[in-house]
């Protein structure tokens, strides 16, 4: 794999998907659609992802493709491909409350090795550069030509005091119930794999999720944190959370800065 191309191409891709969210964002009116998982789903869900694929195929068309939108197609039939969700965070942008994203990552032997995620309607865009390194950038995300890259690194935690931020849209008891076993000095919520992102800059220091989740819904925040120093491991047995599952779905999951003392289930 040609990781220099990979990371100019998804970063070009989710900046031409951003800009078409956005388009339709601002629009007074779009037709939300409900998917056979009972998900939402817009125009916006789908433009993106013909974005993305279209740009996927052409620059790598001997790597397998797998995106929210097109799922129902797909199987894992191998342990390296290219994954998407175009539009991260429906209900945010349905509910329009901005945190919403675009997820572009490669996974390799099970893992997130590289990957973008692009909060438009927050000019916030992270991504791994061709060694693995997160970066953010900033500046005016110009489609080729990158802006100032700062390199990201997650916190060094103080476990008596810990950051932890947990979903806006799927929030529960259970969640709470186990952020309880923790010392917490400050609690944040926020929408799709932008809570990665916030362990990634040190912003929070522990994400757990117990509830469904979807591999493409993970695999670019999962990216952007190895890049930054912490790891996503199951809710069950603490092990590495693994992808290319044959039904792409993930068990629960804690994200989290090293050095966080985790708690069993």
């Amino acid at each position: 794999m040609d990781y220099q191309k990979l990371v100019t191409v998804m970063r070009r891709l989710s900046l031409e998907a951003g800009d078409k969210i956005m388009e339709i964002y601002g629009s007074d009116d779009f037709e939300v659609k409900t998917k056979s998982d009972a998900s939402p789903v817009t125009i916006a869900d789908e433009a993106a992802d013909k974005i993305i694929s279209d740009g996927l195929r052409a620059a790598f068309p001997d790597v397998m493709l797998v995106t929210e939108e097109q799922s129902a197609t797909h199987t894992a039939n191998g342990d390296t491909f290219l994954i998407v969700d175009p539009l991260d965070g429906t209900k945010e942008f349905i509910n329009r409350r901005g945190d919403f994203t675009v997820n572009i990552a490669l996974v390799e032997g099970g893992v997130p090795t590289r990957g973008v995620v692009y909060a438009p309607a927050k000019s916030r865009m992270f991504f791994t550069l061709a060694d693995g390194q997160a970066v953010e950038e900033t500046g005016d995300f110009l489609k080729d030509e990158m802006g100032t890259l700062v390199p990201i690194s997650v916190s060094k935690p103080d476990n008596s005091a810990l950051l932890v931020v947990a979903s806006k849209s799927h929030r529960d008891q259970a969640t709470d119930d186990y952020i309880a076993k923790y010392n917490v000095s400050d609690m944040k919520s926020a929408g799709s794999s932008l809570k990665f992102c916030l362990i990634a800059t040190g912003e929070a220091d522990l994400y757990p999720r117990v509830g469904r989740t979807m591999e493409w819904d993970t695999a670019a925040g999962h990216a952007v944190l190895n890049g930054a120093g912490g790891a996503v491991v199951r809710f069950d047995d603490l092990t590495p959370l693994k992808y290319g599952k044959p039904d792409f779905a993930n068990p629960f999951f804690i994200a989290h800065a090293a050095g966080v003392d985790l708690k069993a289930s």
